[in-house]
């Protein structure tokens, strides 16, 4: 696909009370956030968020979605929606679209929203998952399937409540965020200003990711496993493809995120392997033909059972440890590349 990419296309989510549309307010009182279009998804008929948005909002073009949470319907006015966002004239603006911020509802599964976009590929929307993370809550909402879903799904994590969260709580916060998400980018400081222009701020492209620090196993959640997936050998770019089908078909809605780059025998370049839930990009080429990144892939996953990933055939494509691996590994050295745009 040619010609230039398009305006960001950024998904806020975030579970119940976290603080999204909080900061989703302060951001549109910002400068920055200029040539701005906000989508609001609510369950219900009252469009709260939609109305306390649009008296900070200084003109900014707020279109609602009030007909239930977008991921559990199949037939929402998503790509509708956005379709006209990107098709409307705007006189008197000051630039052409710069971004779209889709709010969605706390109970909202970032991967199927995604899959929502599908058609929307021909505008080229560089696609950023933003979640918040209650400092004050830390993980006890991980029990959630939802709260689970929004933070593995997330490229990037704010931490939120920084005005009433204890010197503790707010200390905790990274490491807890990065046991549940070691490739997602933390924003976390309590100058409200930097925060904001920070969490809304475009993907840093192809920059390395550092490795997040060891994490104590007790601040790891039980339900949600981190696992790094070794290729034994050079990959069949069908045998890769089809095991994904099936890692996919295995632990549907329990698979929270996958990425990594892996050698296949038909391409010179690595290929880059990323998906939201069971939402994958095409496998691609990525990188220099020369370059030796480190190869693997983070599987992030909840209620993963002992030994569940070994049974995806075919069998044998990976070996399968903690993402808190021995040091023999040489993670501690090297690290995987960001993710780029989605679609």
């Amino acid at each position: 696909m040619s010609g230039a990419a398009g305006p960001d296309f950024i998904v806020l989510t975030g579970f119940l009370g976290s603080g999204k549309t909080t900061l989703l307010r302060d951001f549109l009182g910002h400068p920055d956030s200029a040539n701005t279009a906000v989508i609001v998804n609510e369950v219900g008929e009252i469009g709260l968020d939609g109305a306390i948005l649009r008296e900070s909002g200084d003109g900014t073009p707020i279109a609602m979605l009030s007909n239930g949470c977008i991921c559990c319907q199949a037939g929402t006015d998503l790509s509708h929606t956005v379709e006209m966002l990107l098709l409307a004239e705007r006189p008197g603006a000051s630039g052409p679209l710069r971004r779209i911020i889709l709010e969605t509802s706390g109970l909202s599964k970032p991967g199927p929203v995604l899959r929502q976009l599908a058609g929307l590929a021909a505008h080229r929307l560089r696609v950023t998952v933003v979640a918040t993370f209650d400092a004050t809550r830390g993980t006890e909402t991980a029990d959630f399937e939802e709260a689970a879903s929004q933070w593995a799904a997330a490229h990037r994590i704010v931490v939120t409540k920084a005005d009433v969260a204890s010197a503790e709580e707010w200390t905790r916060a990274p490491a807890a965020i990065a046991a549940l998400n070691p490739l997602t980018e933390i924003v976390a400081s309590r100058a409200r200003s930097d925060v904001v222009t920070a969490a809304f701020a475009p993907l840093a492209g192809i920059a390395p990711m550092p490795v997040p620090p060891r994490v104590a196993s007790q601040t790891s959640h039980p339900r949600i496993a981190v696992r790094l997936a070794r290729p034994t050998a050079m990959l069949a770019y069908d045998d890769l493809t089809f095991w994904l089908d099936n890692l996919a078909g295995a632990l549907g809605d329990r698979l929270l995120r996958v990425k990594g780059l892996v050698r296949v025998a038909e391409s010179e370049r690595p290929v880059l392997v990323q998906s939201v839930g069971t939402a994958f990009s095409s496998p691609r080429p990525f990188g220099d033909p020369t370059a030796t990144p480190p190869l693997f892939l983070v599987v992030i996953a909840r209620d993963l059972k002992p030994g569940e990933l070994d049974t995806v055939l075919p069998a044998g494509l990976f070996a399968f440890s903690p993402w808190e691996a021995p040091a023999s590994t040489g993670l501690a050295d090297r690290a995987p590349v960001a993710l780029l745009e989605w679609l």
